[in-house]
């Protein structure tokens, strides 16, 4: 067998290895997404969950894993915005940078059952915020926050020099440079990587359960005030999300409409993270035309 005929079968070993892989993903889409759709409606989307009597949906379930994400992303964005113009911009190749950037690998492989106990004897036990939204959105913040940073540290880098050259021949200071220059054309890539970061976090389970619990007590949706404990937007109430509620459906199942429940529920995670990676998409496209002008 020559060189070029090497090459072909190589070749077609690995499209046939990408094929397989791409037809299983598809294959367990179209699994859950054809056993899930029928189920979905919107008093399904609206009504709460029931504990022992079918007919019930994941109203409550969903609001909750949208305020979890949206606190989360409140929290970990500015700081890994901070974090990561520091390592791009201004942190110097010794000791310390290598430590910081080794300890955010290691947090960002950590599994996140780890980052879920650790939520719980930390932000649940040691500062008293029980089984919150509170320590649901920290966990998940610990849970974010290297992933995040090395995102905007990746997205300042590949600016090309010749920008921040610019900047400080035009007069800038090197934080307006960064501020005015560098900043705006990373922005794009920075904002993908954090809706992306934000659909993996809207399916997280094994954190939350630890920290947020496993309970959606009922929500007073005419009353916003967050003090008050049946408010939707209390920090301090438990607050069961959409993957939390899946897992436990499965693992009880004492509904009588349990297989209903966990497909459509299942489906409607599944639509909301294929949702955040076309945003993400979109987006990223729409702002690098913006700001390249291509």
């Amino acid at each position: 067998m020559n060189a070029k005929q090497s090459d072909k079968v190589a070749t077609g070993v690995l499209y046939l290895m990408s094929g397989t892989i791409v037809a299983i993903l598809a294959l367990l889409l179209l699994y859950i997404l054809w056993n899930g759709i029928p189920h979905i409606s919107w008093h399904f989307l609206t009504a709460p969950a029931q504990s022992f009597e079918k007919g019930g949906g994941i109203g409550v379930q969903l609001f909750n894993s949208f305020y979890l994400l949206i606190l989360s992303m409140l929290i970990s964005t500015p700081i890994s915005i901070c974090a990561g113009i520091y390592l791009s911009e201004y942190a110097k190749p010794n000791r310390l940078t290598s430590i910081i950037r080794t300890s955010i690998e290691i947090l960002s492989s950590l599994p996140s059952v780890v980052v879920g106990l650790f939520g719980f004897l930390v932000f649940a036990v040691q500062a008293g915020f029980g089984f919150s939204i509170l320590s649901g959105a920290l966990a998940l913040t610990v849970f974010n926050l290297p992933l995040l940073t090395r995102n905007v540290e990746d997205s300042l880098q590949s600016v090309s020099f010749t920008q921040r050259e610019a900047g400080l021949a035009l007069g800038l200071s090197r934080w307006e440079t960064v501020i005015h220059v560098i900043l705006p054309e990373a922005l794009p890539g920075i904002i993908t990587g954090m809706i992306l970061s934000a659909g993996r976090v809207f399916g997280e389970a094994a954190a939350l359960i630890y920290t947020a619990g496993q309970s959606a007590p009922p929500l007073d949706f005419t009353n916003w005030n967050p003090f008050y404990i049946a408010s939707p937007l209390n920090p301090m109430r438990p607050a069961e999300t959409l993957a939390v509620h899946i897992w436990k459906i499965n693992s009880e199942g004492i509904i009588p409409d349990a297989k209903a429940v966990s497909s459509g529920a299942s489906a409607m995670l599944i639509i909301a993270v294929l949702l955040f990676n076309v945003l993400a998409r979109y987006l990223g496209n729409k702002m690098y035309k913006k700001f390249t002008g291509v």
